[in-house]
């Protein structure tokens, strides 16, 4: 299975079952922009062998901020992250070789991993009782 495969899946799960950005602490919070960055970087990574009217990692970073709901200073900060991991990305790699696609597998393998961590902080939020009556024992 290829990593932005991979990748793909992990980002699935974080959207089926999302915590809002504002219910984050400051660590999902930061991990929310490192992904942001990573998909940037996968972004140009892709586009440099794949064509510029490639949007597959455009359009993942577009529905984790739908899903993320974050209010506009948070969701500008996202945006800032994409855009820098793309422009650093495409500044160093302009053409397609060998080069840029172990660049793009590292990218995908780092976005995996931010990706992960931020679904092993929604389980943790969600193991959290709904209510006091769901944490009380019975009687």
């Amino acid at each position: 299975m290829s990593r932005p495969f991979l990748l793909g899946v992990v980002l699935a799960a974080l959207v089926a079952a999302p915590v809002l950005a504002q219910e984050r602490d400051a660590a999902g919070r930061q991990l929310l922009l490192d992904l942001a960055s990573a998909l940037g970087e996968s972004h140009a990574l892709r586009q440099v062998c794949q064509g510029e009217a490639d949007q597959y990692w455009r359009a993942r970073m577009a529905r984790v901020a739908e899903v993320e709901q974050a209010d506009e200073a948070f969701d500008a900060q996202l945006r800032d992250r994409f855009n820098a991991g793309f422009a650093a990305r495409r500044g160093q790699y302009p053409t397609c070789d060998e080069e840029s696609r172990k660049a793009e597998q590292q990218a995908a393998h780092r976005g995996q991993a931010l990706a992960l961590k931020l679904s092993q902080t929604m389980r943790q939020v969600r193991k959290a009782p709904d209510s006091v009556a769901e944490g009380e024992t019975p009687r």
